[in-house]
């Protein structure tokens, strides 16, 4: 409340003393103080505070004027920024709209925390196909303002110049989407440790004036199992306001019982071209680290007391049935049976699961390795489509027995020629 009565001046004292940016008009001015008074009120912040109130409204200590009516404020509308250049997006009241009255009104009517609350965070695992630029709103949880089991949830931001002009000059990834987005993630409220995407029941994303499309339900083709929704981040590039013009979002979400936090940012979406470019520069594994591990493996037969002596592997995917062209695997698989990086990448750009074909066991990207040892046998080996592994780490060739029986021992006696 000592915040908001302060004049631009008192405001620039503030900033100044904490060494913020004093530059802007009021409006920013106010929202970069409160921001301080939210996140960061050292006791030495909170005595310039008091003694900038006192020197505004205490006229060399014998006219007490009144301060301005007690509005009670609860929260920024957005805490996404401090000032950090044009890292992220800005926080801007609409025209028309009362300072105190914008500043009460949370994304979600959370309160503030008091100041020293040291709160664990909610935070989002890393999502392959998407390199964050910017955060431009925190997770921040859903809070339920009635009884209804349909709530909405509004917040209003601003696109900086940096992150407008990145939008415009970023590649089509398809005709009208850009590769540089603003996307809405939500998860369950859990600080225990990174959550993936998780949609609330009911939900409806709304943009300025127009409604987002959420990705639907895939169908289950198994009587009895319930269509699966995939949770990813939600495009709202398209009907954003690329200027300094403030965008309202408005989420409609389902309230029963569960808790679930929403966060922005401005992202790169990537290729499955892209990342498998990347795996190629950083996730080979040398030949020969490769081979220890097959010696390592055919030591000793984990499921047996008995000594393996080899171990088949196949040159064929198992996604698409073809031969392979980038052996990969995760480092946490226990096989050494390899499924080509090519095409489970382009299937998880469809469809992200992240699952091995092999072993059926979590297989993410940053644990991928390109087996360089398959890799070379590949090169190497064209008229096999499967070897094997001998303990001491090389490799043979296993061909049809077809192939084989057609490979004579000794000189065949054509019946019927006169001998010369």
């Amino acid at each position: 409340n000592m915040v908001m009565s302060f004049r631009v001046s008192d405001l620039q004292m503030l900033l100044g003393f904490v060494g913020r940016s004093k530059s802007g008009l009021k409006h920013e001015l106010v929202t970069r103080a409160l921001q301080l008074v939210q996140f960061d009120c050292s006791p030495e912040v909170f005595k310039k505070i008091k003694e900038l109130y006192e020197t505004r409204y205490n006229k060399k200590g014998s006219d007490v004027a009144q301060p301005p009516p007690q509005h009670r404020q609860e929260a920024l509308p957005l805490h996404s920024s401090y000032d950090r250049g044009s890292a992220v997006a800005r926080t801007l009241p609409a025209t028309n709209i009362d300072y105190p009255a914008l500043y009460g009104k949370y994304l979600n009517g959370l309160g503030r925390l008091p100041p020293k609350v040291a709160k664990p965070e909610v935070r989002l695992v890393k999502l392959p196909f998407y390199t964050t630029l910017d955060e431009l709103l925190k997770p921040t949880e859903l809070v339920p303002q009635n009884n209804e089991k349909l709530q909405e949830s509004p917040c209003i931001f601003a696109l900086t110049p940096r992150q407008v002009e990145l939008i415009r000059n970023s590649r089509e990834l398809q005709p009208g989407v850009k590769s540089v987005q603003v996307v809405l993630r939500i998860c369950y409220t859990d600080t225990s440790s990174p959550q993936e995407d998780q949609y609330p029941p009911n939900i409806a994303v709304k943009v300025n004036h127009s409604y987002c499309s959420v990705p639907g339900y895939y169908p289950s083709n198994k009587p009895g199992v319930e269509p699966k929704r995939p949770c990813r981040p939600i495009n709202l590039t398209h009907l954003m306001y690329l200027s300094a013009a403030t965008n309202r979002i408005t989420v409609t979400w389902g309230n029963y019982g569960k808790s679930y936090s929403v966060g922005l940012y401005l992202v790169r979406q990537m290729t499955s071209a892209e990342l498998l470019q990347r795996l190629k520069t950083i996730g080979i594994k040398h030949p020969e680290l490769c081979k220890a591990l097959v010696k390592e493996k055919l030591r000793l037969d984990p499921d047996s007391e008995i000594a393996t002596t080899g171990v088949r592997v196949s040159l064929i995917c198992p996604l698409v049935k073809m031969r392979l062209s980038v052996p990969c695997r995760a480092e946490t698989c226990a096989h050494l049976q390899c499924f080509d990086a090519v095409f489970y990448l382009q299937m998880n750009e469809k469809k992200p699961t992240w699952m091995c074909p092999v072993c059926d066991k979590p297989a993410p990207y940053d644990q991928l390795i390109i087996d360089g040892l398959l890799s070379k046998i590949l090169t190497e080996c064209e008229d096999a489509d499967e070897i094997e592994y001998l303990v001491d780490g090389s490799w043979c060739p296993i061909r049809a027995e077809k192939e084989r029986s057609c490979s004579p021992q000794c000189p065949i006696l054509v019946l019927g020629e006169s001998p010369r």
